[in-house]
């Protein structure tokens, strides 16, 4: 009874997911239509092409946070999980694409503190390699951007100190304890840790890519536009995160995209761009989810259960939810 309800609710959430989704290309439909008329189809499909890359190599280093935990899964199992999963965060709240994820990833016998740690673990890892990397393109902007934002190249390294597993772990288990969970078996070590970020700061350059190919397309021009473009996504994306509320950002990431555009890109120029990438990526979310779907369930490798101390653990009731 248990699995078809966990299973009805999975289905809710893609068709809320998709309701939204459509909404929000249907809200800005002529905008979106001007948009693309003044692009190119072979810098619209660069463009596909590189969020497409982008949002793959951020599952690969999701997928070693997990492996790290414990839970080692194949490619097609980590593709198919966070290519459904991942339609949650067009639900308001943010919260649904955990919940999805966690109760996917039980399915392969992976534990939720573990599919809740490898998820904290990448969240946190995107949101400071992505104000590391503005930190250090956007300076790289101009003679005048490097003069007057040089300290922001002394944030960098600090952001990416705090994601030293001793720290995130600490982090990760204060949070546990919050929510009466019990704590990570074991900190990811040094080694899955340097991997993971190597995975998401690639995403953050293939980002950039996408972002670069719609500024070239809307006039855009110069040696320091593709550090713009990637520095202003980066930004756009943090700021589109951090507003809870906003089904996967929309509007935020693109008030923060048009403004850090904006001194670099013909007038009217950076709206189009933003509203462009809204779509492109909003389209890769949803390619990524029918493959997702198309792939069907993959069986669970016996070797990647968890000891069977932890299996009983995990499903001993308790009075606290996941």
């Amino acid at each position: 009874m248990k699995v078809v309800a966990v299973r009805a609710l999975r289905v809710v959430l893609v068709l809320l997911a998709l309701a939204f989704c459509a909404y929000s290309v249907a809200h800005q439909w002529d905008e979106t239509v001007r948009a693309f008329e003044q692009m190119s189809w072979v810098s619209l499909t660069g463009a596909l092409a590189a969020g497409l890359a982008g949002l793959f190599v951020w599952m690969l280093g999701w997928r070693e946070f997990l492996g790290g935990l414990g839970s080692p899964l194949p490619v097609r199992a980590i593709f198919r999980i966070s290519g459904i999963s991942q339609l949650g965060k067009y639900v308001p709240g943010k919260v649904w694409a955990l919940v999805t994820q966690i109760e996917m990833t039980r399915e392969h016998k992976v534990p939720p503190e573990r599919s809740f740690g490898s998820t904290m673990l990448a969240v946190a890892t995107s949101t400071a390699c992505g104000l590391a990397v503005a930190a250090v393109t956007l300076p790289l902007t101009s003679a005048a951007a490097r003069d007057r934002y040089w300290p922001l190249f002394l944030l960098a390294p600090v952001l990416l100190v705090l994601l030293h597993p001793r720290v995130v772990t600490w982090a990760l288990d204060t949070m546990l304890k919050l929510i009466r969970r019990p704590p990570l078996e074991h900190p990811v070590s040094l080694r899955v840790t340097l991997k993971a970020v190597g995975w998401t700061v690639l995403g953050w350059v293939l980002f950039g890519v996408h972002t670069w190919l719609l500024c070239m397309a809307v006039g855009g021009d110069g040696k320091g536009l593709p550090f713009v473009a990637t520095g202003a996504y980066a930004l756009a994306f943090v700021a589109g995160f951090l507003v809870f509320i906003a089904p996967g950002g929309i509007g935020a990431r693109e008030a923060a995209l048009t403004v850090v555009l904006t001194p670099v890109l013909p007038a009217g120029a950076p709206v189009v761009v933003a509203i462009a990438s809204r779509v492109l990526l909003t389209v890769a979310d949803l390619a990524n989810a029918g493959v997702a779907f198309l792939l069907g369930r993959t069986t669970p490798d016996a070797g990647n259960e968890p000891p069977a101390k932890e299996l009983v653990r995990d499903t001993q009731p308790t009075k606290e939810g996941p």
